[in-house]
Protein backbone atom coordinates (compact mmCIF):
# COMPACT_ATOMS: atom_id res chain seq x y z
CA UNK A 1 0.00 0.00 0.00
CA UNK A 2 3.09 2.48 0.68
CA UNK A 3 4.20 1.66 -3.24
CA UNK A 4 3.47 5.22 -5.11
CA UNK A 5 1.45 4.65 -8.11
CA UNK A 6 1.01 6.70 -11.57
CA UNK A 7 -3.00 6.79 -11.51
CA UNK A 8 -2.33 8.46 -14.87
CA UNK A 9 -0.34 6.50 -16.54
CA UNK A 10 -2.16 3.26 -15.37
CA UNK A 11 -4.94 4.49 -16.93
CA UNK A 12 -3.45 5.79 -20.17
CA UNK A 13 -2.22 1.87 -20.21
CA UNK A 14 -6.10 0.69 -20.46
CA UNK A 15 -7.17 3.38 -23.11
CA UNK A 16 -4.95 1.65 -25.22
CA UNK A 17 -5.91 -0.42 -27.84
CA UNK A 18 -5.56 -4.09 -28.92
CA UNK A 19 -3.97 -6.21 -26.93
CA UNK A 20 -0.47 -5.14 -25.15
CA UNK A 21 2.61 -7.65 -25.32
CA UNK A 22 3.75 -9.21 -22.44
CA UNK A 23 7.28 -8.10 -21.68
CA UNK A 24 9.24 -4.84 -23.36
CA UNK A 25 8.38 -1.34 -23.55
CA UNK A 26 4.57 0.36 -24.25
CA UNK A 27 4.40 2.88 -25.69
CA UNK A 28 1.91 5.92 -24.98
CA UNK A 29 2.34 8.42 -27.62
CA UNK A 30 0.53 11.47 -27.24
CA UNK A 31 0.95 13.88 -29.84
CA UNK A 32 2.42 17.08 -29.32
CA UNK A 33 1.59 20.54 -30.68
CA UNK A 34 3.84 23.01 -29.38
CA UNK A 35 7.41 22.85 -28.51
CA UNK A 36 8.60 19.19 -30.19
CA UNK A 37 11.41 18.19 -32.72
CA UNK A 38 11.05 15.69 -35.09
CA UNK A 39 13.83 12.95 -34.86
CA UNK A 40 14.46 10.46 -37.05
CA UNK A 41 14.73 6.62 -36.57
CA UNK A 42 17.90 6.79 -38.58
CA UNK A 43 19.85 8.70 -35.87
CA UNK A 44 17.79 7.42 -32.62
CA UNK A 45 18.98 3.60 -33.58
CA UNK A 46 22.01 4.07 -35.05
CA UNK A 47 24.02 1.26 -34.59
CA UNK A 48 27.29 2.73 -34.62
CA UNK A 49 26.75 5.78 -32.58
CA UNK A 50 27.05 5.99 -28.97
CA UNK A 51 23.85 7.37 -26.40
CA UNK A 52 26.10 10.41 -25.65
CA UNK A 53 26.58 11.15 -29.65
CA UNK A 54 22.81 10.35 -30.61
CA UNK A 55 21.41 12.45 -27.05
CA UNK A 56 23.86 15.37 -28.40
CA UNK A 57 22.82 15.38 -31.65
CA UNK A 58 19.08 14.88 -30.42
CA UNK A 59 20.03 18.44 -28.29
CA UNK A 60 21.69 20.08 -30.99
CA UNK A 61 18.52 19.36 -34.11
CA UNK A 62 16.38 21.18 -31.09
CA UNK A 63 17.95 24.48 -30.75
CA UNK A 64 17.33 27.58 -32.73
CA UNK A 65 19.57 28.84 -35.59
CA UNK A 66 22.86 30.38 -34.56
CA UNK A 67 22.61 28.70 -31.01
CA UNK A 68 26.50 28.46 -30.34
CA UNK A 69 27.12 25.06 -29.71
CA UNK A 70 31.13 24.47 -29.05
CA UNK A 71 32.80 22.17 -26.59
CA UNK A 72 32.69 25.00 -23.69
CA UNK A 73 29.13 25.90 -24.32
CA UNK A 74 27.69 22.64 -24.67
CA UNK A 75 29.72 22.05 -20.95
CA UNK A 76 28.12 24.63 -19.57
CA UNK A 77 24.86 23.22 -20.34
CA UNK A 78 25.24 19.22 -19.72
CA UNK A 79 26.39 17.55 -16.90
CA UNK A 80 28.94 16.27 -19.02
CA UNK A 81 32.70 16.99 -19.13
CA UNK A 82 34.56 18.64 -22.31
CA UNK A 83 36.35 15.27 -23.28
CA UNK A 84 33.32 13.59 -23.29
CA UNK A 85 30.96 16.04 -25.37
CA UNK A 86 34.15 16.04 -27.43
CA UNK A 87 34.43 12.72 -28.15
CA UNK A 88 30.56 12.99 -29.01
CA UNK A 89 31.02 15.91 -31.76
CA UNK A 90 33.94 13.81 -33.47
CA UNK A 91 31.45 10.73 -33.56
CA UNK A 92 29.08 12.99 -35.24
CA UNK A 93 30.94 14.50 -37.56
CA UNK A 94 32.80 11.53 -38.84
CA UNK A 95 29.10 10.12 -39.64
CA UNK A 96 28.65 13.31 -41.70
CA UNK A 97 25.71 14.58 -39.11
CA UNK A 98 28.33 17.45 -37.94
CA UNK A 99 30.77 19.63 -39.90
CA UNK A 100 32.89 22.45 -38.67
CA UNK A 101 34.77 24.77 -40.70
CA UNK A 102 36.91 28.08 -39.84
CA UNK A 103 35.91 31.11 -41.02
CA UNK A 104 38.02 34.09 -41.31
CA UNK A 105 36.13 37.11 -40.32
CA UNK A 106 36.98 40.62 -41.85
CA UNK A 107 38.79 41.70 -38.95
CA UNK A 108 40.92 39.25 -39.14
CA UNK A 109 39.50 36.90 -36.23
CA UNK A 110 39.07 33.13 -37.03
CA UNK A 111 36.00 31.80 -35.66
CA UNK A 112 34.52 28.20 -35.96
CA UNK A 113 30.69 27.99 -37.97
CA UNK A 114 29.28 24.38 -37.29
CA UNK A 115 26.44 22.95 -39.80
CA UNK A 116 23.95 20.19 -38.38
CA UNK A 117 22.53 17.70 -40.78
CA UNK A 118 19.70 15.59 -39.56
CA UNK A 119 19.69 13.14 -42.89
CA UNK A 120 23.18 13.12 -44.23
CA UNK A 121 22.73 9.90 -46.25
CA UNK A 122 20.08 12.41 -48.22
CA UNK A 123 22.92 15.05 -49.03
CA UNK A 124 24.42 11.98 -51.13
CA UNK A 125 21.72 11.22 -53.37
CA UNK A 126 19.78 13.87 -55.91
CA UNK A 127 15.96 14.97 -54.61
CA UNK A 128 13.17 13.08 -55.49
CA UNK A 129 11.26 14.75 -57.93
CA UNK A 130 7.87 14.29 -56.37
CA UNK A 131 5.33 17.06 -58.45
CA UNK A 132 5.86 15.43 -61.73
CA UNK A 133 3.29 12.78 -61.85
CA UNK A 134 0.52 15.87 -60.96
CA UNK A 135 1.74 17.27 -64.26
CA UNK A 136 0.89 14.40 -66.16
CA UNK A 137 -2.79 14.45 -66.70
CA UNK A 138 -2.63 18.04 -67.78
CA UNK A 139 0.06 17.29 -70.33
CA UNK A 140 -2.85 15.57 -72.81
CA UNK A 141 -4.95 19.05 -72.35
CA UNK A 142 -2.13 20.79 -74.60
CA UNK A 143 -2.42 18.71 -77.22
CA UNK A 144 -5.86 18.29 -77.14
CA UNK A 145 -7.08 21.12 -79.41
CA UNK A 146 -4.30 20.44 -81.45
CA UNK A 147 -5.58 16.73 -82.38
CA UNK A 148 -9.35 17.68 -84.00
CA UNK A 149 -7.24 20.42 -86.00
CA UNK A 150 -5.36 17.46 -88.42
CA UNK A 151 -9.04 15.52 -88.89
CA UNK A 152 -10.98 18.65 -91.29
CA UNK A 153 -8.01 18.15 -93.60
CA UNK A 154 -7.56 14.72 -93.70
CA UNK A 155 -10.47 13.73 -95.84
CA UNK A 156 -9.48 16.38 -98.30
CA UNK A 157 -6.19 14.49 -99.98
CA UNK A 158 -6.54 11.45 -101.45
CA UNK A 159 -3.55 9.88 -100.34
CA UNK A 160 -4.23 7.15 -97.42
CA UNK A 161 -1.64 9.37 -95.39
CA UNK A 162 -4.35 11.14 -93.64
CA UNK A 163 -6.12 8.00 -92.18
CA UNK A 164 -2.62 6.37 -90.86
CA UNK A 165 -2.24 9.57 -88.15
CA UNK A 166 -6.30 9.18 -87.43
CA UNK A 167 -5.87 5.58 -86.83
CA UNK A 168 -3.01 6.73 -84.74
CA UNK A 169 -4.99 9.19 -83.01
CA UNK A 170 -6.35 6.30 -80.63
CA UNK A 171 -3.10 5.56 -79.63
CA UNK A 172 -1.73 9.27 -79.36
CA UNK A 173 -2.40 9.69 -75.60
CA UNK A 174 0.29 7.37 -74.54
CA UNK A 175 2.96 8.76 -77.11
CA UNK A 176 1.91 12.66 -76.46
CA UNK A 177 1.90 11.80 -72.81
CA UNK A 178 5.37 9.95 -72.57
CA UNK A 179 6.69 13.05 -75.40
CA UNK A 180 4.96 15.96 -72.79
CA UNK A 181 6.34 13.76 -69.94
CA UNK A 182 9.88 14.76 -71.04
CA UNK A 183 8.98 18.51 -71.17
CA UNK A 184 8.37 19.01 -67.20
CA UNK A 185 11.50 16.33 -66.59
CA UNK A 186 13.44 19.70 -69.00
CA UNK A 187 12.26 21.69 -66.72
CA UNK A 188 12.57 19.56 -63.65
CA UNK A 189 15.99 21.21 -62.40
CA UNK A 190 14.45 24.52 -62.14
CA UNK A 191 11.92 23.83 -59.50
CA UNK A 192 13.20 20.67 -58.11
CA UNK A 193 17.25 21.52 -58.60
CA UNK A 194 19.53 18.48 -57.01
CA UNK A 195 21.60 18.78 -53.59
CA UNK A 196 23.98 21.93 -53.98
CA UNK A 197 26.57 21.50 -51.26
CA UNK A 198 26.14 23.85 -48.29
CA UNK A 199 29.69 26.00 -49.01
CA UNK A 200 30.16 26.46 -52.94
CA UNK A 201 33.52 26.42 -54.21
CA UNK A 202 34.79 30.48 -54.40
CA UNK A 203 34.71 31.23 -57.96
CA UNK A 204 36.79 34.26 -57.68
CA UNK A 205 40.54 34.05 -57.21
CA UNK A 206 41.80 34.63 -54.38
CA UNK A 207 44.20 37.91 -53.54
CA UNK A 208 48.28 36.95 -52.67
CA UNK A 209 49.09 37.09 -49.30
CA UNK A 210 51.42 39.56 -48.26
CA UNK A 211 54.72 38.93 -47.36
CA UNK A 212 56.07 38.24 -44.18
CA UNK A 213 57.49 41.57 -42.94
CA UNK A 214 61.03 42.22 -42.52
CA UNK A 215 63.42 44.49 -40.65
CA UNK A 216 65.90 46.86 -42.37
CA UNK A 217 68.76 45.41 -40.28
CA UNK A 218 68.52 41.82 -38.57
CA UNK A 219 70.96 42.62 -35.47
CA UNK A 220 72.16 40.11 -33.43
CA UNK A 221 70.24 41.76 -30.52
CA UNK A 222 67.15 41.60 -32.84
CA UNK A 223 67.67 37.89 -33.63
CA UNK A 224 68.11 37.03 -30.30
CA UNK A 225 65.04 38.72 -28.59
CA UNK A 226 62.61 37.58 -31.22
CA UNK A 227 64.01 34.11 -30.81
CA UNK A 228 63.66 34.34 -27.15
CA UNK A 229 60.07 35.68 -27.41
CA UNK A 230 58.71 33.04 -29.65
CA UNK A 231 60.54 30.07 -27.94
CA UNK A 232 58.57 31.52 -24.98
CA UNK A 233 55.36 32.37 -26.19
CA UNK A 234 54.20 27.75 -24.62
CA UNK A 235 54.61 29.04 -21.46
CA UNK A 236 51.34 32.16 -21.78
CA UNK A 237 49.43 29.39 -24.22
CA UNK A 238 50.23 25.83 -24.66
CA UNK A 239 48.83 25.35 -27.91
CA UNK A 240 52.13 27.25 -29.61
CA UNK A 241 54.57 24.78 -29.69
CA UNK A 242 56.87 25.77 -32.60
CA UNK A 243 59.55 24.10 -34.25
CA UNK A 244 62.57 25.28 -34.04
CA UNK A 245 61.94 26.01 -38.24
CA UNK A 246 58.83 27.68 -37.75
CA UNK A 247 60.68 30.06 -35.24
CA UNK A 248 63.50 30.63 -37.66
CA UNK A 249 60.76 32.00 -40.40
CA UNK A 250 59.00 33.62 -37.70
CA UNK A 251 62.10 35.59 -35.92
CA UNK A 252 62.14 38.49 -39.12
CA UNK A 253 58.89 39.60 -38.75
CA UNK A 254 59.01 39.51 -34.65
CA UNK A 255 62.30 41.86 -35.29
CA UNK A 256 60.21 44.28 -37.49
CA UNK A 257 57.78 44.99 -34.79
CA UNK A 258 60.91 45.47 -32.25
CA UNK A 259 62.28 47.28 -34.72
CA UNK A 260 59.12 49.78 -35.06
CA UNK A 261 59.78 49.93 -30.73
CA UNK A 262 56.65 47.36 -29.94
CA UNK A 263 57.28 46.33 -26.46
CA UNK A 264 57.52 42.41 -25.68
CA UNK A 265 53.98 42.28 -23.56
CA UNK A 266 52.40 44.35 -26.44
CA UNK A 267 53.66 41.24 -29.06
CA UNK A 268 52.90 38.33 -26.69
CA UNK A 269 49.46 39.36 -26.27
CA UNK A 270 48.99 40.32 -29.68
CA UNK A 271 50.27 36.65 -30.58
CA UNK A 272 47.94 34.91 -27.71
CA UNK A 273 45.04 36.75 -27.31
CA UNK A 274 41.67 34.92 -28.47
CA UNK A 275 43.04 31.75 -29.99
CA UNK A 276 40.66 29.48 -32.02
CA UNK A 277 39.76 26.19 -30.66
CA UNK A 278 41.19 23.86 -31.98
CA UNK A 279 44.67 25.28 -33.26
CA UNK A 280 45.77 22.92 -36.02
CA UNK A 281 48.32 24.91 -37.13
CA UNK A 282 49.78 27.71 -34.51
CA UNK A 283 52.34 28.83 -37.00
CA UNK A 284 50.17 29.86 -39.63
CA UNK A 285 48.30 31.79 -37.19
CA UNK A 286 51.34 33.66 -35.84
CA UNK A 287 52.59 34.24 -39.18
CA UNK A 288 48.98 35.79 -40.25
CA UNK A 289 49.18 38.14 -36.89
CA UNK A 290 52.31 39.25 -37.64
CA UNK A 291 51.70 40.33 -41.00
CA UNK A 292 48.56 41.76 -40.60
CA UNK A 293 48.67 43.72 -37.22
CA UNK A 294 51.78 45.22 -38.41
CA UNK A 295 52.12 48.34 -36.31
CA UNK A 296 53.73 51.89 -37.76
CA UNK A 297 56.85 52.89 -37.56
CA UNK A 298 56.98 55.09 -34.82
CA UNK A 299 57.05 59.20 -36.14
CA UNK A 300 59.72 61.27 -35.58
CA UNK A 301 59.34 63.73 -32.37
CA UNK A 302 59.67 67.28 -34.64
CA UNK A 303 56.80 65.24 -36.31
CA UNK A 304 54.55 65.37 -33.42
CA UNK A 305 55.59 69.53 -32.37
CA UNK A 306 53.22 71.62 -32.91
CA UNK A 307 53.46 73.66 -36.39
CA UNK A 308 54.49 77.10 -36.47
CA UNK A 309 52.10 79.88 -36.81
CA UNK A 310 53.09 82.27 -39.74
CA UNK A 311 54.67 85.75 -37.90
CA UNK A 312 52.67 88.53 -38.94
CA UNK A 313 55.34 91.55 -40.69
CA UNK A 314 55.02 94.52 -38.23
CA UNK A 315 56.11 97.59 -40.14
CA UNK A 316 59.19 99.50 -37.80
CA UNK A 317 59.30 102.29 -35.85
CA UNK A 318 61.00 105.83 -37.70
CA UNK A 319 61.96 108.86 -36.01
CA UNK A 320 60.79 111.67 -38.64
CA UNK A 321 63.93 113.97 -39.69
CA UNK A 322 61.67 117.35 -39.50
CA UNK A 323 59.56 117.24 -36.35
CA UNK A 324 61.13 114.03 -34.78
CA UNK A 325 57.65 112.31 -34.11
CA UNK A 326 57.30 108.55 -34.47
CA UNK A 327 56.01 107.19 -37.20
CA UNK A 328 55.91 103.58 -38.86
CA UNK A 329 57.63 103.52 -42.06
CA UNK A 330 59.66 100.53 -44.01
CA UNK A 331 62.73 102.77 -44.07
CA UNK A 332 63.70 106.23 -42.03
CA UNK A 333 62.56 109.51 -43.38
CA UNK A 334 59.62 112.19 -42.73
CA UNK A 335 56.37 111.46 -41.67
CA UNK A 336 53.41 112.31 -43.75
CA UNK A 337 52.55 115.56 -42.24
CA UNK A 338 55.71 116.61 -42.80
CA UNK A 339 56.11 115.60 -46.49
CA UNK A 340 53.26 117.37 -46.85
CA UNK A 341 53.87 120.27 -44.88
CA UNK A 342 57.92 121.09 -46.67
CA UNK A 343 57.19 118.88 -49.99
CA UNK A 344 57.00 121.77 -52.03
CA UNK A 345 59.76 123.66 -50.77
CA UNK A 346 61.84 120.68 -50.88
CA UNK A 347 61.29 119.70 -54.70
CA UNK A 348 61.66 123.15 -55.65
CA UNK A 349 65.17 123.20 -53.30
Amino acid sequence: MDTPQDTALMRALTELPGPLPARGVIHIAIRHTDRFTVVGNDLAQHPTLSTTAVGLAVRIQSLPQGTEVGIKALAARFPEGEKLIAAALRELEAHGYLQRARTRLPNGRIVTRTVFCNQPAALLRPRAVAPLPQRRPAAPQTPAPQIPEPEPPAPEPPAPEPPAPEAAAPQAPVPTDVQHDHAPRDHAPQDHTPFVPLVPPPTASKPPRPPLPHPRELTTELDRAATALLSDLRRHAHQLVLSENDIRQLVPAVAAWFEREAHPDTIRHTLTNDLPHPLRHPAKLLKHRLTVLLPPPLPDPHDLAAPARPRAVVTPFQTCDGCERAFRAPAPGQCRDCRVQHGPTQSAA
